[in-house]
């Protein structure tokens, strides 16, 4: 009785053994499946630039070895489970094991293990020297943007400090060195096809190196949770030819022009004036009684800093590189632009036809609904009762036409 009892048992947990065997390889090739795309920006498979390159030239080998010791354990498990699955016989007598085996594969994984980290410590040692280093940019991480310095480098024609936000533009071939910091809480900056992820960490400065093969656009986005909206703390790299940086600079470090007398943009202009300057820079910007318009982002914003739009319209992404300036065609237009047609195509901006006035209304309309931030001072008593991100500044329909129209002269 007892026996029969044993066995039912048995085919019972034979039966389970299957059904969960089944469920794990049904989730295995969900996840498998879940992994391709046939347009993956931030393709970690796909490097651009020789510190991608350094890294895929490690990770292969690994996940290589780590598929054949997955396959060899998955084996031995199935064939264990198949020659070894109680068949009602008695307990088999217990023995201490073989001693060989035993030392052999612990020896044959702390082999393997020893390998992959001599390689694995040669790699993040060549990936953090800066003796090689051609330019430096500050980059700052805060809820929820990246903002961009390039300090003076008259080599590149820098010859003023350039600020901007959203994307980063580089010369190709070039071995950048970027100083990144945090404003806030601790972010992490992450363009796969250039380089691995570093932390931004509030009162420190850690290194990142970054080198494009070719000019083109570069996706990335932050990897450190760091609140309400991290899921749409983009950023895009922008790699240029050498004479296409050079246009780039010299454009940056020109100041806004004033819009046409009598234009909407002027009506426009002075809405700006009385809603945005309170955060936001515009170089060349000044006021009705001619003295520069300066904004003071410290006095209104936690963070103490807003992007600066002088040159909006040299992107193609805003709010943290969370939307695009660009109609989906144009936006296709330039990603897709072969090395050599890029650059021209990038530094047309964006031209009235190609501007994405839906997303751009929205955001003045409502900017909170659409990127979720603590942007309500009276529920935030430990900011002073100052926002944290963009408020809904409650404008009128007339009023985001007249900023539509002014901000689209900020080329």
């Amino acid at each position: 009785m007892i026996r029969h009892s044993n066995k039912r048992n048995a085919v019972r947990m034979s039966k389970t053994v299957r059904r969960i065997s089944a469920a794990a390889a049904g989730l295995s090739a969900v996840a498998l499946l879940a992994g391709c795309a046939k347009n993956a920006p931030q393709d970690t498979w796909q490097p651009k630039g020789p510190n991608a390159q350094k890294i895929d030239d490690l990770q292969k080998p690994v996940f290589a070895i780590a598929g054949i010791v997955g396959i060899i354990v998955f084996a031995a498990i199935g064939y264990a489970l198949f020659k070894f699955k109680d068949r009602g016989q008695p307990i088999p007598e217990q023995t201490h094991g073989k001693p060989v085996l035993e030392i052999g594969m612990t020896i044959l994984p702390a082999v393997i293990l020893a390998g992959i980290g001599i390689f694995t410590f040669q790699t993040i040692f060549d990936l953090a020297k800066t003796d090689d280093t051609e330019m430096v940019i500050n980059v700052t991480g805060q809820q929820w943007w990246w903002e961009y310095d390039y300090p003076v480098q008259e080599q590149y024609g820098i010859t003023d400090p350039i600020i901007t936000s959203g994307q980063l533009v580089i010369p190709s071939g070039t071995k950048v060195l970027l100083r990144e910091t945090s404003r806030d809480v601790i972010h992490s900056y992450w363009i796969p096809a250039l380089n691995g992820k570093r932390d931004a960490v509030p009162g420190r400065v850690h290194t990142l190196r970054l080198e494009a093969d070719e000019p083109g656009i570069y996706a990335g986005q932050c990897t450190e949770f760091c609140g309400l909206s991290h899921a749409v703390m983009r950023m895009e790299t922008v790699a240029l030819s050498k004479d296409d940086f050079a246009a780039w600079v010299k454009g940056q470090l020109s100041l806004a022009a004033s819009p046409t007398e009598g234009s909407l943009a002027q009506e426009g202009e002075s809405v700006f004036l009385n809603q945005c300057v309170r955060c936001h820079q515009v170089n060349g910007l000044k006021k009705a009684d001619g003295s520069p318009a300066i904004a003071a982002p410290e006095d209104n914003v936690w963070s103490g800093a807003a992007p600066n739009l002088t040159h909006l319209m040299s992107r193609n992404t805003f709010a943290g590189a969370s939307w695009n300036l660009l109609t989906k065609q144009c936006r296709k237009d330039v990603w897709e632009a072969s090395s050599e047609e890029f650059g021209k195509r990038y530094l047309a901006g964006v031209t009235e036809e190609c501007l994405n006035q839906t997303d751009l209304r929205r955001w003045l309309r409502n900017a909170p609904a659409m990127k979720p931030m603590y942007a309500d001072p009276t529920k935030l008593e430990e900011t002073g009762g100052k926002y944290r991100g963009m408020p809904n500044l409650g404008l009128s329909e007339d009023d985001i036409d007249k900023l539509v129209a002014y901000l689209a002269t900020l080329k």
